[in-house]
């Protein structure tokens, strides 16, 4: 049996007895200064360690998102109806995607940028509009209308049908004959003089400029359907008449105006009545843009590879003039990804510093142009993305973004000016991974921490001592 003393053999703390031990001031202020010492040190390790700490690494972009890339913007242009705004996608792969509507939002907004009502809707889509032989009338039917008798007429007919065209438009002259043979054909049948209910009438806005700005006409021809005592009134510019997508032959043209002369009464005075109309011409008539700008919003979803995004006026049944379009926009927001709460990137912020500052770099950004009208202005952006990961210890990915750098300019075009956005994404993503820390890492610094401060206060304790003992001694030997 191992006795008690064989036991205390191996003591490696072995005890001096307390009065062979001395204390002195030196000593106290040394065990002080040790003291704090160690609790500084304590701290900044223990900081160290609670510290989110990464490192970067650029490598081969492995997305988790698939093929597929989200754009999401909230784009207001000041001069561009909703009525003819259109959105398209095209890439390298030769992919050609005109009109996207499903995923897009569209509000007419008035000068200051502000929605004027409810969101814009486009309708269904129609079919190829039906056009007649070109060769049917050759007479004027219709009435010429200027800024001057414009009014006089709105308010004279409870249903006046304007066509707002331009001579040198394709469109406005593939209409021209049908129009003028319908309007004559309506004339005969409902006499101005003797019925009055309805009117057709034309107006060239290549003479009648300002009136063409007034009622928001930026495509030609433009049909508008003018309902006396309801759809002309003065709202701060603001208009609530009807717009007319249906066939343009001579019988579908006299079909869709019989129908909205039915049901208003012989008295040609009595105020149009409302909510009447044939379920069959619906789809032709849709309200008219309130304004002349258009604020478009939503997402559109594109392959990983150099695309554009085209934001224009857009018809196949119309034409427009160049020198007129101002395709002058502000971006309200324009990013790639999903959307991220301003709440998960104020957090990753905090731990990656540097991370989310370019993920929305066109937000708040004006692009104006103040070049004369007939210069053909294109804006266009260039916008190469990186994607950015943050994994964190336990392969938890914390965040997934795309940041971009972006490039405007100013181009002169002969082609009708858009609004152009080239991306281009990098092969390459940055990976931002935290660094672990072992505790017992910590604890063997602690211990490093103490032991050291403790061994070093005590080799300078001892030789503080023994020089103030040794001068004692010097002292006494002089006295002596």
């Amino acid at each position: 049996m191992i006795s008690t003393g064989k036991i205390k053999s191996v003591d490696f703390y072995r005890k001096i007895p307390r009065d062979l031990t001395e204390a002195s001031l030196s000593g106290a202020g040394l065990s002080i200064i040790a003291a704090l010492a160690m609790m500084f040190l304590f701290g900044m390790e223990l900081n160290s360690y609670l510290a989110f700490s990464t490192s970067t690494s650029v490598i081969v972009d492995k997305s988790s998102d698939g093929d597929f890339l989200r754009i999401e913007f909230n784009i207001s242009f000041p001069a561009l109806s909703c009525e003819f705004a259109s959105i398209d996608i095209s890439d390298v792969l030769g992919t050609n995607r005109l009109n996207i509507t499903k995923t897009i939002r569209k509000f007419s907004i008035g000068p200051d940028l502000k929605p004027t009502g409810s969101e814009f809707h486009s309708g269904p889509a129609l079919h190829d509009i039906k056009h007649g032989d070109g060769d049917e009338y050759a007479g004027d039917g219709s009435v010429s209308l200027t800024a001057r008798t414009f009014e006089k007429f709105t308010h004279q007919h409870p249903i006046l049908v304007v066509n707002f065209y331009a001579p040198w438009c394709y469109w406005s002259n593939r209409l021209k004959p049908s129009w003028e043979k319908a309007a004559k054909i309506i004339r005969e049948r409902y006499d101005p003089e003797i019925d009055g209910r309805i009117l057709l009438a034309k107006v060239d806005c290549t003479e009648e400029g300002d009136l063409c700005k007034r009622n928001h006409i930026q495509g030609y021809p433009s049909i508008r359907i003018f309902r006396k005592g309801s759809d002309v009134r003065d709202d701060h510019g603001h208009h609530d008449h009807e717009s007319y997508y249906g066939d343009r032959d001579t019988d579908s043209l006299v079909k869709t105006m019989e129908t909205l002369v039915a049901p208003i009464p012989v008295e040609a005075q009595k105020l149009a009545l409302e909510g009447k109309s044939d379920n069959g011409t619906d789809n032709a008539k849709r309200p008219a843009p309130l304004t002349g700008g258009c604020r478009i919003e939503g997402y559109v979803r594109v392959k990983k590879v150099p695309g554009n995004l085209v934001i224009s006026a857009h018809s196949g049944a119309h034409s427009f003039d160049a020198s007129q379009m101002n395709m002058s926009h502000v971006i309200s927001h324009f990013s790639f990804g999903r959307m991220i709460t301003p709440k998960v990137m104020s957090d990753v912020k905090r731990l990656v510093p540097y991370l989310g500052g370019s993920h929305d770099r066109l937000n708040g950004r004006s692009f104006i142009n103040h070049r004369d009208l007939g210069a053909n202005v294109t804006i266009e952006h260039y916008l190469q993305i990186v994607k950015s990961e943050v994994i964190t210890g336990r392969n938890h990915k914390l965040i997934e973004e795309y940041e971009y750098t972006a490039h405007s300019s100013l181009v002169q075009s002969l082609q009708v000016p858009v609004a152009k956005f080239h991306f281009e994404l990098s092969p390459m993503q940055v990976l931002i991974t935290e660094n672990q820390k072992s505790f017992s890492h910590f604890i063997t610094n602690v211990c490093a921490i103490i032991g050291g401060v403790f061994t070093v206060a005590g080799i300078v304790d001892s030789i503080l001592h023994n020089t103030i003992r040794m001068m004692r001694k010097i002292e006494l030997g002089k006295n002596f």
